[in-house]
């Protein structure tokens, strides 16, 4: 069983401490991010992503969000953190080409309910743009993720739809805090469906094809088999790379029983991912799992995210 305490405690009690250090606004009954001045034209070009950033990389990455140390090292001076990211990459075999990744907890879990009542907040324009500068400045991709709160997952992903356009940005959608009309996130988990995940993957591949962007990463991350229910409901969507990344918090024992317990009802066409936690998954003198533990789990993860 994972750490109530922690997951859906101190996460929530710092969420607010996050939305403050990302600069995110309420008006009229909605949380709106301010805008920002569009790139000067002079600037070069950005470089392209392959059409399916996992196709042949391995992703590695740091989660984060401003003003929140325990939610992530991707936060504070992003030039450190991602110095650490890339001493991380490091410690990974040779041989197979590595995307580094920073993911932004974008839309995050709020103690309050807000003016809307939906329990959540979501980062300005202009703390995406930092955070996509470094993900860009490491050559890699920038995930938004999305924490909902009583929010559904497509308007909160739409919301982002200026950033998603970008050929370097994708998504991770955290439904163990999607929680139901009249639930209050941290006292208990979310939980979301293969068919809400199928609308989010739907979006997404039109977004591309529309705008001839290479595949959307679309992370799902899933702690207890009660978060994603009906989950072959997901179905494949050109231009879309989805990934379901299993959270389990302890030793390395009890996060390769929970990866057991999950990967088996994975879809086909979607990727895996395992998420390691530097402090809850170190407690009690326990070490934590090396890149060459990871890459052992059949089946072989495609993202690597450390928090």
């Amino acid at each position: 069983m994972p750490d109530l305490s922690r997951r859906l405690v101190l996460t929530v009690g710092l969420a607010g401490l996050a939305a403050s250090a990302c600069g995110a606004t309420q008006q009229g009954g909605s949380p709106v991010a301010p805008a920002i001045a569009p790139a000067a034209a002079a600037e070069p070009p950005v470089a392209a992503p392959p059409a399916d950033p996992l196709a042949d990389s391995l992703l590695i990455g740091f989660c984060g969000a401003p003003g929140a140390k325990a939610l992530g090292r991707m936060t504070g001076d992003l030039t450190a953190a991602s110095r650490l990211l890339r001493e991380q990459i490091a410690t990974f075999p040779p041989g197979r080409p590595v995307t580094p990744v920073v993911e932004l907890i974008a839309t995050t879990t709020h103690r309050s309910a807000g003016s809307d009542g939906m329990y959540r907040s979501r980062c300005s324009d202009k703390t995406v743009q930092q955070y996509l500068d470094a993900a860009r400045a490491l050559k890699g991709l920038l995930l938004l993720d999305i924490q909902p709160g009583r929010a559904d997952f497509l308007p909160e992903v739409r919301a982002y739809e200026r950033w998603l356009k970008e050929p370097d940005v994708g998504v991770a959608l955290d439904p163990e805090w999607a929680v139901e009309p009249g639930a209050v996130p941290g006292r208990k988990f979310g939980r979301t469906t293969g068919a809400e995940l199928d609308t989010v993957a739907r979006y997404l591949g039109d977004l591309a094809t529309t705008h001839r962007l290479p595949a959307k990463v679309m992370v799902y991350h899933q702690v207890t088999s009660s978060v994603v229910r009906d989950e072959a409901l997901l179905l494949p969507h050109a231009g879309v790379s989805p990934v379901k990344v299993v959270d389990g918090i302890g030793s390395a024992a009890a996060k390769k029983s929970t990866w057991q317990t999950l990967m088996p009802s994975k879809p086909a066409h979607v990727r895996s991912g395992f998420k390691l936690f530097f402090d809850e998954d170190t407690r009690r003198g326990a070490a934590l799992m090396t890149p060459a533990e990871v890459l052992a789990l059949t089946p072989a993860p495609s993202y690597v995210l450390y928090e």
